[in-house]
């Protein structure tokens, strides 16, 4: 068989290289055209890529291997290209995708938690604070809330964040105040 006057072997073989160098190149610069999956949310185009990769290296091998009949090899590569199509979806793509959510934090999610000043924070300025988390350690600019100076190596309590900035309290300080608030 022919499909527009060359072999389906080597339409097969063509397919197969092209789709396998613009993965290939998708993967390397998916930073920049990371507004095409955006635009097309139903589907990555990394699948497509890997679809027609699939199908291709299936019609390939069968036609090389088989004497099955050409629409049947097509038929076949088909239904391989979407269950590999699938799988790479189900056990790659999800799995990726949710693992980058659960990396991150939100600066509401910072609030409450107990710190370390790593820089001074002076009276009326910034300092920074480092907080330890599953994920790693985030280091964040930090101000006073009650306008004094807070010592480096001092823990702290984060009561607000605004703008990126963390507003806290000396840790030993803010609990002996209130547990001598509620014992009263």
């Amino acid at each position: 068989m022919e499909v527009f006057g060359v072999p389906i072997e080597t339409a097969y073989l063509a397919v197969l290289i092209t789709a396998g160098c613009l993965t290939v190149l998708y993967l390397l610069f998916n930073d920049l055209l990371g507004g095409i999956a955006d635009a097309v949310n139903f589907i990555h185009p990394a699948l497509i890529l890997a679809f027609f990769t699939f199908f291709s290296a299936g019609g390939y091998i069968l036609e090389k291997l088989t004497p099955l009949s050409h629409l049947l090899i097509i038929t076949i590569s088909i239904v391989i290209a979407l269950i590999l199509d699938t799988l790479l979806n189900v056990f790659v793509f999800v799995p990726l995708s949710t693992a980058e959510e659960s990396l991150a934090y939100t600066e509401e999610s910072l609030k409450g938690r107990v710190g370390k000043t790593i820089l001074s924070i002076p009276k009326g300025g910034f300092g920074e604070v480092v907080i330890d988390s599953k994920t790693g350690t985030i280091s964040k600019p930090a101000a006073s809330v009650q306008d004094t100076q807070i010592e480096e190596g001092t823990q702290v309590l984060v009561i607000e964040v605004k703008n990126g900035v963390l507003y806290v309290v000396p840790y030993e300080n803010y609990r002996l105040n209130h547990e001598t608030f509620y014992q009263s």
